[in-house]
């Protein structure tokens, strides 16, 4: 081969390579386009929906997830005037007793979980917290998801009522294999409405929001059923704990 045809394969070489390097660069552009467009849909999404779910009765993310899997799951909505009184009170006493009066966090108690070791704790969650992560985040631990539960419950604060919080969170909260919100859960466990469970059957619910895979109402542990005197002495003392409620 020629000095000259040597030159010219090169140069086509060079040019081939320079060719695939720049398809290359453009693919990551592309993909770094395209994720930086799927980050800012998730931040400013749960923005937009909050409004929305004045009205319109959210599902959480678990629920989204059972139906990915083909799981399925049971969920019947109520208004929060057809779920009894006990219920409702059983889960802010046990849950957030200082509900009514925070804007959606409680940065006392946030600050007291989060200077202990062992990283974040659901004792830092409120009910708008924990309604929030729910609705819009993952279930798993972590303090970037702390970090964006923060600003969504005060967010969400600002946007719901404290009746539509709780209504919401009554609703979607995960209370047994694929059961959500108090309704199924009252059928699943009790085989009667919501609004039907008495202040002992709320109780036993209500201690089993931290862990309802292992905690059922209706088989409760020694600890369950411990925990459940305490729920319900909270609620004949709740008073002005749950004065928001009111309708």
């Amino acid at each position: 081969m020629s000095d000259l045809s040597e030159a010219m394969a090169e140069g086509e070489s060079m040019a081939d390579d320079e060719e695939a390097a720049a398809v290359r660069r453009s693919g990551w552009r592309i993909w770094l386009r395209r994720l930086s467009i799927a980050a800012a849909v998730v931040v400013i999404l749960p923005f937009v929906l909050t409004p929305l779910y004045i009205f319109v009765r959210p599902v959480s993310t678990l629920m989204v997830g059972d139906l990915l899997s083909f799981q399925g799951y049971s969920r019947q909505w109520v208004d929060l005037d057809d779920i009894a009184p006990s219920m409702r009170q059983a889960v802010v006493m046990s849950e957030d007793g200082q509900f009514c009066f925070h804007d959606g966090v409680d940065w006392e108690q946030l600050r007291s979980v989060l200077s202990r070791d062992g990283g974040p704790n659901r004792g830092a969650s409120t009910i708008t917290m924990q309604t929030v992560k729910n609705v819009f985040l993952w279930p798993s631990r972590s303090y970037i998801r702390k970090g964006l539960e923060i600003p969504l419950a005060l967010y969400a604060d600002l946007v719901w009522s404290k009746r539509r919080t709780l209504e919401i969170y009554l609703n979607i909260a995960e209370l047994g294999p694929n059961v959500y919100g108090v309704e199924a859960a009252a059928q699943y466990y009790y085989k009667k409405s919501a609004s039907k469970l008495s202040r002992r059957e709320a109780a036993l619910i209500a201690a089993a929001l931290p862990n309802p895979a292992i905690r059922n109402p209706l088989k409760p542990s020694r600890a369950q059923k411990t925990l459940a005197r305490i729920i319900e002495r909270r609620v004949s003392q709740s008073g002005a704990y749950v004065e928001c409620l009111k309708s």
